[in-house]
């Protein structure tokens, strides 16, 4: 389960992924989409709120939601 602290993922902290799918991080599976990943080709340090997607008995689904744009 996720730290109710840690609500924003950047691209780094979900180690660059290049392809649309659905990844196994710590937090839970998160599923990115092609859409997620043009935010983050044009704003590298862009960072997406995590949105429970189902809550689960044992992991967690998230999708990313609304993005804020951080400095470089």
């Amino acid at each position: 389960m996720i730290d109710p602290e840690v609500h924003k993922v950047s691209w780094q902290q979900v180690g660059r992924v290049t392809e649309p799918g659905r990844y196994l991080f710590t937090f839970g599976w998160l599923t990115i989409s092609a859409e997620d990943l043009a935010v983050w080709a044009q704003h590298p340090n862009a960072a997406f709120t995590l949105v429970v997607q189902s809550p689960a008995d044992e992991i967690e689904e998230y999708h990313l939601g609304a993005f804020e744009l951080r400095a470089e």
